[in-house]
């Protein structure tokens, strides 16, 4: 006797990055402490800066705030998007990868779930940081449009970073290799534009501030909120994202073939 086993009913488009979306939401609100940290941790850092280190670095005062507040956003998104390396690795080491191999799904899905659940955390978290810069002094002169412009750029800057740090998270042997791998990245706003000005920095570390990812993106920030002129830097912080976005996201994809035992 033959047994005729129907095929596995396709899914309607989007419908497997909602689960996993919705997933990774639910996993996040049960680690309140992990969540906690990515408020805290940068809103004590922009009042160690402004209230510590800020006379000494610019004579402190309302500037030296208007000033560091866009770092400050950045290293939000960064220590908030630096958790997803640690999710999407202890995935691979609890095997719910493998068992997701085993369901017809689309393998772009699960890394989808993990880093727009980062998204919507980073933003709340840079919402609080900037509602706490308020009250000790930043006073941006920016637009509704501006103010658009800017929020629109960190999303961009945190899809950028979020991928990325969850291929490392897939790259990584485990949870811990991947939490030390994505620490590495979490120094880059220190080697910016983010805390001095690039004309106060030594020649050969001016370079490579200058150059690097990061400076764009908080020059640009900073010019739509305070109203500086950025140059050409908006168009160089777009042109980093997206390629951050186009190489993290092949490399996700190919490692999570790899790992998940894909071929």
């Amino acid at each position: 006797m033959t047994t005729i086993t129907a095929p596995p009913r396709k899914l309607r488009f989007g419908t497997e990055e909602t689960t996993f979306i919705v997933r990774s939401l639910r996993h996040s609100m049960r680690n309140g402490e992990a969540l906690l940290m990515a408020v805290v941790l940068p809103v004590l850092l922009m009042l160690l800066f402004v209230t510590v280190f800020g006379g000494a670095i610019a004579g402190g005062g309302a500037a030296y705030v208007n000033y560091v507040v866009p770092g400050i956003i950045l290293l939000c998104a960064g220590f908030g998007a630096a958790s997803t390396a640690v999710d999407v690795a202890g995935d691979l080491s609890t095997g719910i990868m493998d068992r997701f191999r085993t369901m017809p799904i689309r393998s772009w899905a699960v890394l989808t779930g993990h880093v727009v659940a980062s998204l919507v955390r980073n933003l709340f978290a840079t919402a609080v940081v900037i509602g706490v810069a308020l009250l000790v002094g930043f006073r941006p002169n920016a637009t509704p449009l501006d103010w658009l412009g800017a929020v629109a750029l960190v999303a961009l800057y945190i899809l950028a970073i979020t991928y990325l740090f969850a291929a490392i998270g897939l790259s990584a042997g485990s949870a811990e290799a991947a939490n030390g791998y994505g620490f590495i990245l979490l120094f880059l706003p220190y080697l910016s534009s983010a805390f001095v000005p690039l004309d106060t920095l030594p020649d050969w570390l001016r370079w490579v501030a200058e150059y690097q990812p990061i400076t764009p993106v908080i020059e640009t920030i900073r010019g739509l909120l305070m109203g500086t002129d950025a140059g050409n830097q908006p168009w160089w912080a777009i042109g980093w994202c997206l390629l951050i976005v186009l190489i993290a996201v092949v490399w996700g994809a190919v490692m999570f073939r790899r790992k998940a035992g894909r071929r």
